[in-house]
């Protein structure tokens, strides 16, 4: 009898051994409760499980170079950053090149912000008036920040020594900034909760509208020079959305995307894509900016390249890579 349970109890060390070893255990980093990276990875971390990867996320900051040198297995950013993270441009003075694409979860769109009864309604009519405004400037924990406002000024011809610039320390700082009425122009995202607010403050004055960038051929090469991943985006007039009551505008598009490392296994990348790709409703019942996931276009053209495992899942899914 007590060789009998001794073998069952082995026989269950041997089937946990097992499970154990299947089980993959991956880390996700994202950044404080409440973030876009924290509430991306949760979404995340949730489809990973479901489909027998333990994903544990981490509240770092900073973290592209850790996901390059493989303390980090996965993580969150923009494609800007990332595009920059791994040359060693922009906001990195150092190279971290063995980052690699997993996809784009949606794209973030934002733009350029001043009150209404400024008319700043296109980029031309910033241009008109710029030694008289004051700009957001340095983002000093927001780096990446700048360079998008950098790649909205040169789109119409423009830099930030065109203009009287007020430092800031962040995103969110910028956008108080322009709602305290101590700035003229800053970022804001489009839907976004801050924005929103800055603009109630600012009844008196219209509230907020965006500045149209120029969709032109030449305007849109300058818009590049910064922003090589992003585009530029139509978006008709709504009185519902804070920013287009007033008029249409174009504004910038930039791809919130899922990295990983030339070093993590191909297959584990693999089924991550794949379990990502065909859970939309679960990623979207997580954080509700999935509701702009779409597989179809997971993979855009960009400089970084993309991971073994997810242009494998792409392949086999016939998404198109680089379009």
């Amino acid at each position: 009898m007590t060789k009998f349970v001794s073998l069952i109890a082995a026989g269950a060390i041997s089937i946990g051994l097992a499970s154990a070893a299947s089980a993959q255990v991956v880390t996700i980093a994202s950044g404080a409760q409440g973030t876009l990276a924290y509430n991306t990875g949760q979404a995340v971390a949730k489809v990973a499980n479901d489909a027998g990867i333990t994903g544990r996320t981490q509240p770092l900051v900073g973290y592209l170079p850790l996901i390059s040198n493989g303390e980090v297995d996965f993580g969150f950013s923009n494609l800007i950053e990332t595009e920059y993270a791994v040359t060693g441009t922009g906001n990195y003075d150092r190279a971290s090149p063995d980052i690699q694409l997993v996809g784009t979860m949606f794209n973030l769109v934002t733009g350029m912000m001043a009150p209404c009864d400024l008319g700043l309604a296109t980029i031309a009519d910033v241009k008109a008036r710029a030694a008289d405004l004051r700009i957001a400037s340095e983002y000093t924990s927001s780096t990446i920040i700048k360079f998008y406002i950098a790649g909205g000024l040169a789109n119409g011809g423009m830099s930030y020594d065109d203009f009287q610039q007020v430092p800031v320390a962040s995103f969110v700082a910028g956008i108080d900034a322009l709602g305290d009425g101590l700035v003229d122009i800053a970022l804001v995202s489009l839907n976004a909760g801050a924005g929103q607010q800055a603009s109630v403050k600012l009844q008196d004055r219209g509230g907020l509208c965006y500045i149209s960038q120029d969709s032109s051929e030449a305007g849109t090469a300058a818009f590049k020079e910064y922003l090589p991943a992003g585009k530029l985006v139509s978006r008709e007039q709504n009185e519902k959305v804070n920013g287009l009551q007033n008029h249409p505008a174009n504004l910038m598009s930039i791809p919130w995307v899922l990295m990983t490392n030339n070093k993590v296994d191909e297959d584990l990348v693999y089924r991550l894509t794949k379990a990502i790709a065909e859970n939309k409703e679960a990623l979207k019942a997580s954080f509700g900016a999935f509701g702009g996931f779409d597989p179809k276009t997971m993979a855009p053209a960009s400089s970084v390249p993309y991971h073994a495992g997810a242009l494998r899942y792409f392949a086999e899914a016939g998404i198109s890579v680089g379009k």
